[in-house]
């Protein structure tokens, strides 16, 4: 893909498709493209901003077998091998919103070393974080809460839970609905990415050190 032009109602539309199969070719041939150019764009800023070379990696399904994929994305981490042990950044879609996260999985083991770096630096990362971005503490539903809402006590509360629950994940970015007319606008939806990466590759870089 030469250029990017944002994403339009028929990338959301994917997600309706019925069938595994299906819905497979329609996420390689519509949505995966943007993915491929997203994953190129934002890799060499991702990089200066937290001082370790990101590598890009777009999801590719390869265990399902049944159910198709409900959402998907691209991920970048400081590892050319995957994203999914490491603290990384997710760009990606569900059927109703995009979302951009600086996330840490249940596949990590390094979790507990980065939820105490949190905890440490809780007010820091408060400061940093604008009240309207969202935390969430599961990669693979669709639900958010704002930070404004959680204030710092639910935000301690994911972290404490992060270090505890071996499933425990912790995301942190923005969510933005499909029906959001910046979606189909490239030129301010990559402004506000870059914003948008900008701030977590400041959160990434007061708690990913830990494990560097």
């Amino acid at each position: 893909m030469s250029t990017f032009t944002g994403f339009t109602q028929e990338d959301f539309d994917v997600f309706s498709v019925e069938g595994l199969d299906a819905r497979m070719d329609k996420i390689k041939s519509v949505i995966r493209p943007k993915l491929e150019y997203l994953g190129q764009h934002f890799a060499p800023a991702l990089s200066l901003q937290t001082g370790q070379e990101m590598f890009y990696h777009v999801a590719k399904h390869a265990r399902r077998t049944v159910n198709p994929p409900a959402d998907t994305w691209v991920a970048w981490a400081a590892d050319k091998r995957g994203y999914k042990k490491h603290p990384h950044f997710q760009l990606g879609l569900w059927g109703t919103h995009l979302f951009a996260w600086f996330a840490l999985i249940y596949e990590s083991p390094f979790k507990q070393e980065i939820g105490q770096a949190m905890e440490e630096r809780i007010d820091e990362i408060m400061k940093i974080v604008p009240a309207g971005f969202r935390w969430s503490p599961d990669h693979t539903q669709p639900e958010s809460t704002p930070q404004s809402e959680l204030g710092k006590a639910g935000v301690l509360q994911l972290i404490d839970r992060l270090q505890r629950v071996k499933k425990a994940e912790i995301l942190c970015g923005i969510t933005i609905d499909r029906h959001d007319p910046i979606l189909g606008d490239a030129e301010k939806l990559l402004g506000r990415l870059e914003q948008t990466y900008s701030i977590l590759s400041r959160v990434y870089q007061r708690t990913a050190v830990a494990v560097r």
